[in-house]
């Protein structure tokens, strides 16, 4: 058995958490010395009899387990895990291997298989590809989630307004912190972008980042979602359950409409920021996380709190920065900057050609209140290039034109209406026959007929 080296320098593995169940007090020294100073936590138990109280009332990320024990043997004991729904990696190690024994541990869901005596490098290199498909499994995770509902990803905060460059810089200002943050704003104004900006802005950015919408998940499945369950924590909980603060550990849940969470779940969100420690549903175990919370809402919770839907304290716990996402209405500027990110992220994925926007239907859109905001306009764009042309309503009523003579003929008001609402579209005889709401062929004879 090799000795540890003294020179070994330490190794980024401090937010897993070990388990070692050997009845040999050599094996599990050597362990413990090894993986002390790179493991966050390592505990060791010589049966499995010890080791299902440490289980209990801890969670680990791996178990390194020993085939031959006094009692229920490794596999078995790794067999009773998987039914109980530990999702956790299992390294089996065992003195006597045989084909059938490495069969064995591999149907009974083991991640790697040791025959001892085994080198330092050969169990740090078995550990290390576990906490690697630890990770990998966790992005997996948080991607689908993200992509799944997602039609389009929105890159960085857009724009060159005053009010954009203040919300920038104080992104930039409270990024590094590793404090909550409270986004407010109107619905479709660009919380979520701003939060992943802060994502990206801090020291967490290679870490995963999770958003959660509060209110498109059930009341009564909320805390399981952001905590977890164990198995039979409730009607149809048939296995054990990673929640999504356990899947954003070292990176950043967004809690987004949060306003929306029910008060028992502000209650136990609120210990969960102050302890920094979570409590599946149905678990005696509390389990420590390493997560930076940024929470967004398009309410007032100053509001909320005095009508009772919100827990005061949770405020200002929430609120320890708080950034206004102005809406769109306001920075009419960044419409044209928006529109070319949309337009360039869109027209590629719809297959069509770009649009161009001119400066009379930049006017309109201007002039718009855009209550759905930034969002809306993104919807809009998308329509737009799939119709080809600008659906942005009816052109505002031309004014008909002064005539000198009172006896001016119908054909002939007729014919000035309809060439004044062609010149609004700047050409365009399809837009201009939608708004006059007659036929494409119509326009075509009567512009023929006119020798336009």
């Amino acid at each position: 058995m090799n000795e540890l080296p003294a020179s070994e320098s330490k190794s980024p593995w401090q937010q897993y958490s070990v388990l070692i169940v050997d009845d040999e007090v050599g094996m599990v020294s050597f362990l413990q010395r090894a993986l002390s100073s790179r493991c966050g936590v390592v505990d060791s138990a010589g049966s499995v009899e010890a080791a299902r109280p440490l289980l209990e009332r801890s969670r680990y990320d791996l178990i390194v387990l020993d085939i031959a024990l006094p009692g229920c043997s490794g596999v078995d004991w790794l067999h009773e895990l998987r039914e109980e729904g530990y999702a956790g990696d299992v390294v089996l190690m065992t003195a006597y291997a045989d084909l059938d024994t490495a069969i064995e541990a591999l149907r009974a869901g083991a991640a790697d298989f040791l025959l001892k005596p085994f080198s330092l490098a050969l169990v740090l290199n078995a550990i290390q590809r576990c906490f690697e498909r630890s990770r990998l499994a966790r992005e997996n995770f948080v991607l689908r989630r993200e992509v799944g509902p997602r039609a389009a990803d929105v890159a960085g905060v857009i724009g060159q307004s005053e009010a954009i460059f203040k919300v920038c810089e104080r992104l930039k200002k409270i990024a590094p912190s590793a404090a909550t943050v409270l986004l407010s704003g109107e619905s479709g104004s660009g919380k979520e972008v701003a939060a992943r900006a802060l994502h990206a802005l801090s020291a967490r950015a290679d870490g995963p980042f999770v958003p959660v919408n509060c209110a498109a998940i059930a009341a009564e499945l909320i805390e399981s979602e952001l905590f977890g369950h164990i198995k039979g924590a409730y009607t149809g909980a048939q296995q054990r359950r990673e929640g999504l603060f356990y899947y954003a550990r070292g990176g950043t849940l967004f809690l987004d409409e949060i306003s929306e969470l029910p008060l028992s779940a502000q209650a136990k969100l609120l210990r969960v920021l102050e302890e920094k420690r979570i409590r599946p549903v149905g678990s005696e175990q509390e389990i420590a996380v390493d997560v930076r919370v940024i929470a967004a809402t398009n309410r007032d919770l100053k509001l909320e709190v005095g009508e009772q839907r919100f827990r005061q304290d949770l405020y200002y716990r929430l609120q320890v920065f708080e950034v206004m996402l102005p809406p769109l209405r306001e920075r009419p500027e960044d419409i044209p900057l928006l529109f070319d990110h949309f337009v360039a992220q869109l027209a590629p994925s719809l297959g069509v050609p770009p649009l161009h926007l001119d400066a009379r239907t930049l006017a309109r859109l201007a002039d718009y209140d855009w209550p759905g905001n930034v969002r809306e306009l993104r919807n809009l764009i998308e329509r737009s290039l799939i119709l080809g042309w600008f659906d942005i309503g009816h052109e505002p009523e031309v004014a008909p034109a002064a005539f000198s003579c009172a006896d001016e003929t119908l054909e002939a008001v007729e014919k000035s209406h309809i060439l004044a609402v062609l010149a609004a579209c700047d050409g365009n005889k399809s837009e201009a026959s939608r708004r006059l709401g007659i036929s494409r062929k119509t326009m075509d004879r009567k512009c023929q007929a006119w020798g336009v």
